[in-house]
């Protein structure tokens, strides 16, 4: 969850996460480096240092200025790709849940458990218990195990939509006739918040999604209580 004055990432709640801040981190150091590197040249340009026609001219420096962006792009491109392959990778998902976007709320089916399926509705804000969040509280959380992979399916019934939760560095759209999906494994319990992160509408700002991460017992548990209902 999002903490005052917090100006990047939220805590890291997934593998994924972690990864994206780390690529976050490579790619601000090579920014600085390249941004320190141009700005040298250019002050020592303004000072005449660099003036000569040898300088401004020669073979050399045009080598070097058009080998080095190139290195550069290297070291961006090589992790980034690396990441883009982890976030796209499905091994053997413990459990699969569907998520479909309607105006202006979200619909959850587990494909493994044919009883539970079942709406997520915004809380309206004089309907909220203390310490809860406004525009983030829904009726109906996700619910899903931590440490297990999560297969999530993701469609629309009307227009798009995208279904997003930063601290587990996740974001998909919902596109209508299509299906997409992505693998996720929560590393630790708790509630996690988004919202829908495309334009859907006049109550898009009112479609938040709102995701609780329990032990595998407790995720049993949940489960069974939709077959006692």
């Amino acid at each position: 969850m999002t903490q005052w004055g917090q100006l990047i990432f939220q805590d890291a709640a997934s593998p994924i996460i972690l990864q994206i801040i780390a690529f976050h981190d490579h790619a601000l150091l090579v920014l600085t480096l390249v941004v320190t590197l141009v700005g040298y040249a250019l002050i020592a340009l303004i000072f005449n240092k660099f003036s000569s026609r040898f300088t401004t001219e020669a073979q050399q420096v045009e080598t070097i200025w058009t080998i080095l962006p190139a290195v550069t792009l290297l070291f961006l491109a090589l992790p980034s790709l690396r990441l883009l392959y982890l976030t796209d990778e499905l091994s053997q998902p413990s459990v699969r849940v569907k998520a479909i976007g309607h105006q202006w709320y979200w619909r959850y089916e587990y494909s493994d458990f044919p009883s539970v399926e079942y709406d997520s509705y915004i809380i309206p804000t004089e309907d909220l218990n203390p310490g809860e969040f406004r525009l983030l509280e829904v009726d109906n959380r996700i619910v899903v195990p931590i440490q297990l992979e999560i297969r999530l399916l993701v469609t629309a019934a009307d227009v798009i939509h995208s279904w997003t939760i930063p601290a587990l560095g996740i974001k998909i759209d919902g596109i209508p006739g299509r299906l997409n999906q992505l693998g996720f494994t929560v590393s630790r319990p708790g509630v996690f918040y988004g919202q829908c992160s495309e334009i859907c509408g006049a109550n898009h700002t009112f479609m938040p999604i709102a995701l609780e991460a329990v032990d595998a017992k407790s995720f049993i548990n949940w489960t069974s209580s939709f077959n006692n209902n």
